[in-house]
């Protein structure tokens, strides 16, 4: 009788897990952007209207910004009173707090013309040393500075009165009026001279808007 031979069943392999190939993190490279092109439309600048109280300066600021935003410009109008109000709570009327006053705008301004913000200022400023600090500002940042001189007399913008404010001055109501019982010191060397009396606010808007066109900023 022959033996029959042994079947051994086979071995069960278990699977040995095999550790994941160490990938390499991809470098990445950092990607390049170009740097804005600056053209009229993207360009800033500061547009100050000094003045007399009552000179014109924040109707001709109005009649200005509504032109430059038709045309698709960012624009801001820094309103004095609004300053006053609340940038500028707080201070009086002494030279030391109209100085800070005026640096605090021109601080503003000169920011929103750094990133390409048409600002519009009418703010009377009357101390040339506050002017010509904010000037500098704008001078060590590279950010074009224009100021007009919004000459209106005394005697058209006593008869305008916008803001009653002669008429308090008079009744002894209201003292260190600029102009009247607080000087005004004119500027000696602005971009621009305008007087409201003789042109129409749309005319004086244009005579700034040509500043602006001769200097490249629209």
């Amino acid at each position: 009788m022959t033996e029959k031979p042994e079947v051994v069943p086979p071995r069960a392999v278990t699977p040995q897990a095999v550790p994941p190939r160490a990938v390499p993190p991809r470098a990445v490279q950092p990607q390049a952007f170009a740097p804005r092109a600056v053209t009229p439309r993207t360009r800033g600048a500061t547009v100050w209207l000094t003045g007399l109280p009552s000179a014109g300066k924040t109707t001709l600021a109005r009649f200005l910004a509504d032109r430059l935003k038709a045309e698709g410009r960012r624009v801001e109008v820094l309103d004095g009173d609004e300053i006053r109000r609340f940038l500028s709570a707080g201070l009086g009327f002494s030279r030391a707090d109209r100085h800070i006053n005026v640096q605090r705008v021109g601080l503003v301004s000169e920011v929103l013309a750094r990133n390409g913000v048409l600002s519009v200022v009418p703010v009377i400023a009357p101390y040339a040393d506050s002017r010509e600090a904010v000037r500098l500002r704008h001078e060590r940042s590279g950010t074009p500075y224009i100021e007009v001189h919004v000459a209106t007399p005394v005697e058209v913008c006593r008869e305008r009165d916008v803001k009653g404010l002669y008429a308090r001055q008079a009744a002894g109501e209201l003292t260190g009026l600029t102009g009247v019982d607080d000087p005004y010191e004119a500027p000696v060397d602005p971009e621009l001279v305008l007087t409201t009396q003789d042109r129409t606010p749309p005319d004086s808007a244009d005579a700034v808007y040509a500043v602006l066109a001769e200097r490249g900023l629209v």
